[in-house]
């Protein structure tokens, strides 16, 4: 057999090995997870983006509680410092960072939301109540992106560490496991909000 005629006996044979290796499937995957997270940046984004016109619709009503405004411009500013690249997401320590301020600004937007308890003039500003349906709404759409950007997660660590796609994984991509979202620190405890003397 000629070596011209084996070479056009195995070069099928080696697309084909090759195909199976992960060089279309592990790329396909990791934009997906890129895509995902950036969906989740986006929803994050929009909670930023609504906090201040929902805390100056509180001050208005709820003067005396400057402490509470003040932690969420806070907790809003300090999430706004800690930024996080699709690059980033197989560094636990920045995942991690990322994940603990948004968590924070969570945590602080709660106790602005229960302000209508305590100043009943504000359940009937159709501001304040459009703002936080907005924000609620942003919170579910939070849920739903960081859920589907772990989904994708797993998909793409999966691929990676299976046969035949780690083959090319490691080979041609150097490919290493992004980092799902979990819980924040405290998140299965319920926060308190106590306004204290608030009349």
């Amino acid at each position: 057999m000629t070596a011209l005629r084996r070479f056009g006996l195995l070069a099928p044979l080696a697309a084909l090995s090759l195909a199976g290796c992960g060089l279309n499937s592990v790329p396909t995957a990791e934009e997906n997870v890129n895509a995902k997270w950036g969906q989740v940046q986006s929803e994050y984004q929009r909670r930023a983006d609504l906090i201040p016109n929902l805390v100056e619709t509180v001050k208005g009503y709820a003067k005396q509680e400057s402490s509470v405004l003040i932690a969420v411009t806070q907790a809003r500013a300090d999430a706004g410092r800690v930024q996080l690249s699709a690059s980033d997401l197989d560094d636990p320590a920045k995942v991690r960072a990322f994940n603990d301020a948004q968590g924070r600004l969570t945590q602080a937007i709660i106790p602005l939301q229960r302000l209508q308890e305590a100043y009943p003039d504000l359940k009937s500003n159709q501001n304040f109540l459009t703002l936080q349906s907005q924000i609620e709404g942003t919170e579910n759409s939070i849920l739903v992106a960081r859920k589907d950007y772990n989904e994708a997660v797993q998909a793409y660590n999966t691929r990676i560490r299976t046969f035949p796609d780690a083959i090319g994984a490691k080979i041609f991509y150097g490919a290493k496991p992004k980092v799902p979202f979990e819980a924040a620190a405290g998140a299965q405890t319920a926060p308190k909000v106590d306004f204290g003397n608030a009349s």
